[in-house]
C-alpha cells in the first residue's frame, strides 16, 4: 500500500503542477531544499510523516540533472521518475517545450547557437542561453534511454520518434526545404 500511496502522491496533480514540481529548482528555488510546498499540501492532506519522508525522497530523485542524473533506489521512485521523463517528451513535450521555452523568452532556434552535449547538474540549471530545440538534443532525446521500468522505456520508444520526426520537419522546413 505505502508502494501505491507514494506512486500516486508522487505524480498528484495540483492545478498544472505535480507535487514533485511544487518545488522544483526552476519554479519555486526558495523552497527547493525543504520541500516546503510538497510538505505543506502532504499535511493539510493528513498524508503520515513516513510517507511524506519517502515522497521528499523520490522529489530529490526524479530530476533530470544531465550527466549527474541519478536511479532512484526504489520502485516508487522510478516509477515516478519514469512519469515525469515521460511527460517531458513525445506531441505533449514537445508542446511544452516551446510553451516553456517562449515564457522565459528562450528562442525557438538559433543556427549559430549548438547543442550543449554531457552537461553535468550545474552546467545544465545554468545553460541559459540555449534555444528549444537545443533542449531536445541536450535532454529529451536522452530521456529514452534513462527510463528505469519496462512500460516506461516501451512508451518512450515512440514518444522518441515523435520528437524525432517533428524535429526533421522543423528543420527541413526552417532550411526552405519544405
Amino acid at each position: 500500500m505505502l508502494l501505491l500511496v507514494t506512486i500516486l502522491l508522487g505524480c498528484w496533480d495540483v492545478g498544472l503542477v505535480k507535487v514533485h514540481d511544487v518545488d522544483d529548482i526552476k519554479l519555486s528555488p526558495d523552497t527547493y531544499v525543504t520541500k516546503k510546498n510538497a510538505v505543506d499540501f502532504m499535511t493539510i492532506n493528513k498524508i503520515d510523516g513516513k510517507k511524506i519522508e519517502a515522497v521528499c525522497k523520490i522529489i530529490d530523485e526524479v530530476s533530470f540533472a544531465g550527466t549527474d542524473s541519478v536511479v532512484p533506489d526504489t520502485i516508487e521512485g522510478k516509477c515516478v521518475q519514469d512519469a515525469d521523463r515521460l511527460d517531458a517528451i513525445g506531441a505533449i513535450g514537445i508542446a511544452r517545450t516551446l510553451a516553456y521555452g517562449g515564457s522565459r523568452g528562450r528562442k525557438i532556434y538559433d543556427p549559430e547557437i549548438k547543442p550543449k552535449m554531457g552537461m553535468n547538474k550545474e552546467e545544465y540549471r545554468n545553460n541559459q542561453d540555449s534555444t528549444s530545440i537545443n533542449h531536445f538534443y541536450e535532454k529529451l532525446l536522452l530521456l529514452k534511454d534513462m527510463m528505469n521500468t519496462t512500460e516506461g522505456k516501451k512508451l518512450a520508444e515512440h514518444r522518441l520518434v515523435v520528437m524525432q520526426e517533428f524535429l526533421n520537419e522543423f528543420m527541413l522546413e526552417w532550411e526552405g526545404k519544405m
